[in-house]
């Protein structure tokens, strides 16, 4: 069991715990693989140079994967992703180290229901934030 955050214990501005992955073209051939997302752009370096790319790149499929540990692993067991909205700018190719992070933006109630909306986003040191997102999460209050 992750540890529970509680509505109750965070406010506007609550940094959310991040993690940092780095990128190679082995971790992106194991996810176009498991995800059966074989356009060559993700793995053929070729293919990707000749529709203007400077590499392959993780797909989106990899960055939704990516969110979610980042954001699940923040609201524990109790906790439930309402909403998810992502935006794909810019790419994350091999060699870069994607860091993903996030912050509280709001705290409501609304219907009884205690409620947080999130800004998370993706950032590269080639590029600075590559794919800006947003989660709407229900968490439990220590009263429950």
């Amino acid at each position: 069991m992750t540890k529970q955050v509680f509505w109750d214990d965070v406010d506007v501005g609550h940094k959310i715990p991040g993690y940092s992955l780095k990128i190679d073209p082995t971790r992106i051939a194991l996810q176009v693989s498991g995800s059966q997302d074989f356009y060559p752009v993700h793995h053929d370096l070729d293919f990707a140079k000749a529709g203007g790319h400077p590499d392959i790149f993780v797909n989106t499929g990899f960055m939704q994967g990516c969110f979610n540990r980042l954001i699940c692993g923040w609201i524990g067991d109790y906790g439930w992703l309402k909403k998810f909205r992502m935006e794909m700018r810019r790419m994350n190719i091999p060699g870069d180290t994607m860091t993903f992070q996030g912050k509280v933006s709001k705290k409501f109630i609304e219907d009884g229901e205690h409620l947080v909306e999130c800004e998370l986003w993706a950032e590269n040191e080639r590029e600075g934030v590559t794919t800006p997102s947003f989660a709407l999460v229900s968490l439990p209050t220590r009263s429950e």
